[in-house]
């Protein structure tokens, strides 16, 4: 695919919807809009089915090509899903993807999660409260089950275009070692971290955030 990007399309993390990517959209410049596409268990309160049919329902949003696709924690699995196999992706973009094998079980997951939820600007949280409370606890434990399990790092070694991993240095989520790894594995991946961030970069980092998007289009 040779021709320029002409759109972002967007999936939010876990819980979250389209409000945790007002700040980027806002930034982006007028010749590369961004769509954001919620789906169940990321600003849906609908039941979450298999990875495959969340990323099939993301394919049938993604409208004509090319386009830099990208994606938040857990949407991070659906992004990569849809990537290693639709032409119309020409970039790829994930931000702190949350599915390092030592962080599937509650006893690695819980400390990490405290970890980095003391480490959000608290300006933040009353946004992030407001999300989760309508996509749903329900929903949000559902779409944890079903995309936690995915060898992410299997499907960016198949993916052919340009991949960049976005993490917060401050974000024990999405470990350092984890994060270099991804970029690691894609044939044509590299790191970006940003200084001082936790994990709700695009909330709390919605100009660099905006910046690494702008940079592929």
């Amino acid at each position: 695919m040779t021709s320029a990007p002409t759109r972002i399309v967007v999936v939010p993390g876990l819980g979250l919807d389209e409000r945790s990517w007002a700040g980027v959209r806002s930034r982006l410049p007028a010749s590369l809009p961004a769509d954001v596409v919620p789906l169940p268990g990321m600003g849906r309160r609908k039941p979450v089915p298999g990875l495959e049919l969340l990323a099939a329902g993301l394919r049938e949003r993604l409208g004509p090509g090319p386009v830099v696709l990208a994606g938040h924690s857990q949407g991070c699995q659906v992004v990569a899903a849809v990537a290693e196999r639709d032409p119309r992706v020409a970039a790829v973009v994930l931000l702190g993807p949350t599915t390092d094998p030592r962080l599937r079980r509650l006893r690695g997951l819980v400390p990490a999660w405290l970890r980095t939820a003391v480490r959000e600007p608290l300006p933040e949280v009353p946004r992030i409260l407001a999300q989760w409370s309508r996509t749903g606890p329900r929903a949000m434990r559902a779409l944890w089950r079903r995309a936690s399990p995915d060898r992410i790092e299997a499907r960016l070694a198949r993916i052919a275009v340009p991949v960049v991993v976005v993490r917060g240095s401050r974000d024990a989520l999405c470990p350092g070692d984890w994060a270099a790894r991804l970029a690691a594995t894609a044939t044509h991946g590299r790191l970006v971290e940003l200084p001082g961030a936790a994990h709700m970069t695009p909330q709390s980092h919605p100009a660099e955030v905006a910046a690494v998007l702008a940079g592929l289009g």
